[in-house]
């Protein structure tokens, strides 16, 4: 929970915008402070802002995928849990973590890892396509805005840029 507003706002709002059903699986149930049915709560009510209602969000709450940033998960019980979501909401694109994690976080890690398993084991479906976010160096996060040059200039698959009005609704 709070990974949907501070990472994927932006692929989110431009995937409802462009018509698509975004739906997000959370892996964890953020309870690192243990506060997970506050955070789950939390992750509904960010999501419904977003644009997506609370029936295409899942949360993953088992006790071998604990919220912890230095844990590695068991890839393939996590990517059984992608894969399951994946094919029960007929998923055609996957939006997720690169291997860095944005900051090193072994959860993030772990997804990358496991999305790196399905694919590599031919696994997703025919047709699924995966993208990752990209972790950036500590300059390039704090260019804040200043960085959309930058990111226009080099190259990507995709990039979203939010609207102002966007900007607000992921605040």
């Amino acid at each position: 929970p709070d990974d949907e507003a501070m990472f994927f706002a932006p692929t989110l709002l431009a995937l409802g915008r462009a018509g698509g059903r975004p739906a997000v699986l959370c892996c964890s149930a953020g309870n690192y402070y243990n506060q997970g049915e506050i955070r789950k709560k939390e992750l509904e009510q960010s999501c419904s802002l977003l644009g997506i209602p609370a029936s295409n969000v899942t949360v993953v709450d088992h006790r071998d995928l604990p919220d912890n940033p230095s844990v590695e998960w068991d890839t393939q019980l996590l990517a059984a849990f992608v894969l399951k979501h994946i094919e029960d909401n007929n998923i055609n694109l996957v939006v997720s973590f690169d291997a860095g994690g944005v900051s090193g976080h072994a959860n993030h890690i772990s997804l990358y890892t496991a999305l790196r398993y399905l694919h590599s084991e031919q696994k997703l479906p025919e047709g699924c396509r995966v993208l990752v976010l990209e972790s950036v160096n500590l300059f390039r996060k704090y260019l804040s805005v200043l960085d959309v040059l930058l990111s226009c200039l080099l190259p990507s698959d995709a990039l979203f840029v939010l609207t102002e009005e966007e900007t607000e609704q992921a605040k």
